[in-house]
């Protein structure tokens, strides 16, 4: 019988050193998981117009901003830029290539955002990347038209 005894006290004693420190160590991980919160775009989606020649260029002639964005993510420009013109190829290329620009720069999203964006509003997408990593036109077309 005292054995029981003293098991049941250490049990309660070790039972109430435990859920405090539980608790503690949940709320240090949700304060940690808040700091490390993911980012935004720079610009929104429809920000294209921040950059009007960037944003005319890229309608024009779209595989040669994308092949900018896939070198400046790390891939090559020239097979990027031409798979646009490939049916289905090319919305893979634009998805593969949105995601390396989040995962990049540690925006939040998805493979299915990155989807929807990618066939609603391909232009405004591929603005948005472009304006994201800082890629430019060939001879200064797309500089900034915004007011200082």
């Amino acid at each position: 019988m005292y054995t029981r005894t003293y098991d049941n006290r250490h049990h309660q004693a070790v039972h109430n050193q435990l859920i405090p420190s539980l608790i503690l160590h949940f709320f240090q991980s949700l304060d940690r998981a808040a700091k490390l919160k993911m980012g935004d775009w720079s610009n929104g989606l429809c920000g294209c117009f921040n950059n009007i020649g960037m944003c005319i260029f890229t309608y024009v002639v779209p595989c040669y901003t994308h092949g900018k964005i896939a070198e400046a993510v790390g891939d090559d420009c020239l097979l990027c830029g031409l798979v646009l013109l490939v049916p289905l190829l090319n919305i893979y290329a634009l998805i593969t290539t949105r995601g390396k620009v989040r995962e990049s720069k540690g925006i939040d999203g998805s493979l299915i955002s990155d989807l929807f964006f990618i066939c609603c509003c391909g232009f405004c997408a591929i603005m948005q990347e472009a304006q994201e990593m800082s890629v430019s036109t060939p001879l200064g077309a797309g500089e900034s038209i915004a007011r200082t």
